[in-house]
């Protein structure tokens, strides 16, 4: 039994995490940490985890997260660089669900995040963290960046186009849905019901920080990054993004649902859905997945690719569990067959 770490278990990502680390037979949580609630019981904070997780929130000790072969960090962005070398340094694995790692220039990070990096040092080693693309890399790693949601649900609508050249990657359009969920758990005007209840919006048009991250990761399979014209919009659900992805055909295609049924052929945690199919967000919530359907509409140019996936799953605590698994030499699945909810 593997002892594991969570620094930062009072946000949606933290209980998420704290759910899916409770009921998994491979690894003990042995140490939550929060600075504003140290002392406070977790199931008093979380009645959900009331039977299953026996343990107090603590002030954050990299003397006592050390003693953990894996630590996960469920901070605000900016947190975890500051740590993260000393548990390096005394052996322990790491798994930062921020974007403390995500970017390998520092100076973009800073652009984006507002502040200089600790330990940019560290930054050509952390692996990024989607199995589907760097699995060998993550088994192998002792820093791991777990990828943000909307670049998850995106990246994996993309990538099979990208890798076979077939859509113009300078025409790339991400039009992304998410629930409110992925605002954490802070107090936020825009986050109340009466204020995101029974209304639709985009945000960020002019640029969001998960942008340079897509365009990264997908310029990893390409000379160069792309561009995206990539615009979130906020939807008055709890749990859930929904990706629509354009893409200008370059070449006639062939048989597209055969090309993405044999891309993610083998991959559990990536669901190709027959031809003509319409994923739905409901049908992901609470479980590790992406959905993925591959229209052509009108046998045109464009192709448009649907994915959905829980944010807080796929797109966050699942995936660190996924990573976890990998890093620790566990069957990937191990923890997170779970089905999804409905209704």
């Amino acid at each position: 039994m593997f002892k594991v770490g969570v620094v930062g278990g009072t946000g949606y990502t933290g209980v998420e995490l704290l759910r899916l680390l409770a009921l998994h037979p491979g690894v003990a949580p042995s140490v939550i940490t929060s600075r504003g609630e140290a002392g406070t019981a977790v199931s008093d904070m979380f009645p959900n985890l009331r039977g299953h997780i026996d343990l107090r929130f603590t002030e954050p000790d990299v003397g006592r997260l050390a003693e953990c072969e894996l630590v996960f960090f469920a901070t605000p962005n900016g947190t975890a660089m500051k740590m993260v070398p000393e548990l390096l340094r005394s052996g322990t694995r790491v798994v930062d669900l921020a974007a403390d790692f995500r970017l390998k220039d520092p100076a973009l990070w800073e652009r984006w995040y507002g502040m200089p990096h600790e330990c940019p040092d560290l930054l050509p080693e952390a692996v990024y963290g989607l199995p589907e693309m760097n699995r060998a890399a993550v088994a192998k790693a002792r820093l791991v960046a777990n990828p943000g949601c909307y670049p998850t649900a995106v990246t994996l609508g993309f990538l099979p186009l990208l890798e076979a050249g077939l859509i113009d990657a300078d025409s790339l359009i991400a039009d992304a849905k998410s629930g409110v969920s992925g605002a954490g758990r802070k107090a936020s005007v825009n986050a109340l019901m009466g204020e995101c209840g029974e209304s639709f919006k985009a945000y960020a048009v002019p640029g969001h920080r998960h942008q340079p991250e897509i365009r990264q990761v997908l310029g990893s399979i390409l000379a160069e990054p792309p561009a995206l014209t990539f615009v979130p919009h906020l939807v008055p659900m709890i749990r859930g993004i929904n990706a629509t992805l354009y893409g200008r055909l370059t070449a006639e295609p062939g048989d597209l649902q055969a090309l993405f049924e044999a891309r993610y052929r083998g991959e559990y945690f990536v669901d190709v859905m027959p031809a003509g199919s319409h994923p739905e967000t409901r049908s992901v919530r609470g479980v590790n997945q992406c959905r993925l359907a591959v229209h052509r509409p009108q046998g045109g140019e464009t192709v448009v690719v649907l994915s959905v996936i829980d944010n807080l799953v796929k797109g966050a605590a699942g995936q660190a569990v996924q990573n976890m698994n990998l890093m620790l030499g566990l069957e990937e699945r191990l923890g997170l067959e779970a089905i999804g909810l409905l209704p």
